[in-house]
């Protein structure tokens, strides 16, 4: 098939009149059984790249990304072109993934999209086999690389399985962001005579700024004095779950349409949200990086950072979303000197795990084989960082993954070499030279983006033209008393929401007094809890009446019960008690623990804290729950999860509805 026979099809399929240069380039390639990398700027085409050729191929086309958003949307645009496509994700039921992937064994489907996840899933690695595979995809191909910016272990059993093609099989890896040492990485590990094609990076639509402000009280009143002066619809990025909420509901606050988005929300929700950013019902979500790189939205007007991100290479991605139709949009990112780097410090000293944790591991399956599970309560470790600590030890053959019985087993291998720590300290520098690249964007005087293509490795021979070193302008913050005002009223009056409802229980959404590290409500809880400083203080129990009535209004309830404390005395019965006469409610003591529990803190890993509290709780009297609608009240609220357990009991005792009331939600988990 030559380029104008291409491109007739291309019309007739897609719409499209004809390719990029390089789009043809690679689909020529592709076409004739050739590896690809194609690294390439976002708004580019690179889907078309692979969603062409695949209608093209008699079998089906793999796409492996791990954006759930992008599958979303690419499977609805293909679906509305007539292509037979799906996606297979822990979002649908196990009845909508069977019945996709006996699609695909009954070639029934062109393109199928799946998550990197499901290269861990035993069913799918054997079903796979018998699937008519004409092409492998391997998206946003960077989290191949331990040196890319957002390395996703399960992707190297992709490599695993590209290793098994022939030598004459297309696969195509798609990238927007690899410096020369992650494409180099990605290349010697797909192998077998890859090419590699890098287009130009530049954005010449993107208006880039840099705010220097002194505070985050700065940053959200300039957001408020220009946020409606810019036109269309954008994102907002913050550093925190927390940070997404507060500045969503500040815009609120000031009557803008603003929603906020992070891991912790219900994929329902998720959903919600993206149709309604697509549909410019909003005037910005503010999210933390979970939103944005599968959101294929061309008229983003604007990206705005209220915390720098760790590298260049995050930020050119995450701004890559806006002016997607090449029409100008505007980037901002805010910097405070004074505080900034704390938190993206702290992600790179997160990134993995200290090496005590993996020594732990190591002789946790040196003692007994165990499954996923098994490793993590008996290490006390976080899920995620159990996969990645097993995903290193494999590579370096101290650890075997066997599969029995339809489960995986991970098992030591005696005579295996020590750990080798030279790479995660060589990563570590790296992730650390690469934030100090970030902050020398932030104090640059020349062109920014020419700053970010060349981190980029994509050398620019123009500037922009269009950013605020280019134009010579600088962007300050005005904070006047009124806006003072303004900001310390809506502090008074917002409360975080326990966002606990589900399908299983009678548990409603609650609401906290306060975040416990914002203010000074969390010093003074911990005076109470750990110093013998006495009662909650009257004014807790204010700003708690406050949040009640704020969230719940004239809302009656029958009775008040509270958490049975694990090593707090009465403090929380006798605030409990407080409420309950200040609002006129029925208090009781008949919830207890029928047994004695570890504090929930002591665990890192959820498994462990479900455990602790399963079946702890008791009420004397059960006559006392039925029909009733009950407020129940905590001093802190973290994981949710002993609300949730007793939740649970106090639902099939037949409670109506169960409400929580905390005094604190941590910010613990939120980053």
């Amino acid at each position: 098939m030559n380029r104008q026979q291409a491109e007739q099809k291309l019309k007739s399929i897609f719409g499209f009149d004809q390719f990029h240069d390089n789009q043809w380039i690679v689909i020529e390639k592709i076409l004739q059984g050739q590896r690809v990398l194609l690294i390439e700027k976002t708004g580019f085409g690179k889907s078309l790249c692979y969603q062409f050729t695949a209608t093209q191929f008699k079998g089906i086309t793999i796409i492996f990304s791990p954006l759930l958003a992008l599958m979303r949307d690419q499977v609805q645009k293909l679906q509305a072109l007539g292509i037979s496509a799906n996606f297979i994700s822990s979002q649908h039921t196990e009845e909508e993934n069977q019945q996709t992937i006996h699609d695909a064994l009954n070639e029934k489907l062109k393109i199928l999209y799946i998550h990197p996840s499901r290269m861990e899933n035993i069913m799918w690695l054997e079903t796979v086999r018998n699937i008519k595979i004409s092409m492998v995809v391997v998206d946003e191909a960077h989290c191949i690389s331990t040196w890319g910016h957002d390395f996703i272990p399960s992707y190297r059993k992709i490599i695993n399985l590209v290793n098994l093609l022939p030598l004459n099989f297309p696969v195509l890896a798609t990238t927007a962001t690899a410096t020369k040492r992650v494409e180099d990485d990605i290349k010697t590990q797909i192998g077998k005579n890859i090419v590699s094609i890098r287009g130009n990076l530049l954005r010449e639509n993107l208006n880039l700024y840099v705010i220097m402000v002194q505070s985050e009280d700065e940053k959200m009143i300039w957001l408020a004095q220009h946020l409606e002066k810019i036109q269309g619809t954008g994102i907002i990025y913050a550093g925190t779950r927390a940070n997404t909420e507060i500045y969503a509901k500040w815009f609120e606050y000031l009557k803008i349409k603003a929603v906020h988005y992070n891991s912790g929300i219900d994929t329902a929700t998720k959903k919600y949200i993206e149709q309604g950013l697509m549909n410019n019902e909003y005037k910005c979500v503010v999210s933390t990086n979970a939103l944005g790189m599968g959101i294929d939205k061309p008229d983003m007007r604007f990206v705005i950072h209220t915390q720098i991100p760790v590298s260049p290479i995050h930020y050119y991605q995450e701004i890559g979303r806006a002016g997607r139709d090449s029409k100008p949009a505007y980037i901002v990112l805010f910097y405070n000197p004074a505080e900034d780097k704390t938190l993206p410090l702290s992600f790179i000293e997160g990134g993995r795990p200290k090496l005590e944790k993996y020594h732990s591991v190591i002789n946790i399956i040196k003692s007994e084989r165990l499954g996923l599970n098994g490793v993590v309560k008996t290490t006390n470790l976080k899920q995620t960082e159990v996969k990645v600590i097993l995903a290193d030890l494999i590579e370096q053959g101290i650890v075997v993954e066997l599969v029995e019985k339809s489960r995986k087993i991970y098992e030591f291998k005696f005579g295996s070499l020590d750990l080798n720590v030279q790479n995660f300290k060589d990563l570590r520098n790296t992730k650390l030279r690469e934030f100090d690249e970030m902050l020398n964007y932030l104090v640059t005087k020349n062109c920014r983006m020419t700053f970010l293509c060349n981190f980029l490795d994509d050398n620019l021979s123009n500037d922009c033209g269009v950013c605020d070193n280019c134009r010579q302008r600088t962007v300050n913050v005005s904070v006047t008393q009124e806006w003072n005002d303004k900001l310390v009223n809506f502090r008074e009056t917002y409360f975080p929401i326990l966002e606990i409802e589900n399908k299983t229980t009678n548990l409603i959404n609650g609401v906290a007094a306060s975040y416990y590290g914002v203010s000074n409500v969390g010093q003074t809880l911990h005076r109470s809890k750990y110093e013998n400083g006495g009662d909650f203080p009257d004014w807790l129990l204010r700003l708690a009446l406050k949040a009640f009535y704020k969230h719940f209004g004239r809302k009656k309830f029958d009775i008040v019960l509270y958490v049975p404390p694990t090593e707090s005395g009465d403090l929380v019965k006798n605030f409990a008690e407080k409420i309950a006469n200040s609002l006129s409610f029925k208090f009781s003591n008949i919830l207890k623990k029928n047994r004695m529990t570890q504090p929930q803190k002591k665990f890192q890993t959820g498994l462990l804290k479900i455990d602790n509290l399963k079946d702890a709780f008791t009420v004397e009297n059960k006559n006392d729950i039925i029909g009733k609608n009950i407020l129940l009240i905590d001093d802190i609220y973290d994981s949710g999860a002993t609300i949730k357990e007793i939740g649970k009991y106090l639902s099939k005792l037949g409670a109506t509805k169960i409400a929580p009331l905390t005094i604190a939600k941590t910010l613990g988990g939120d980053l």
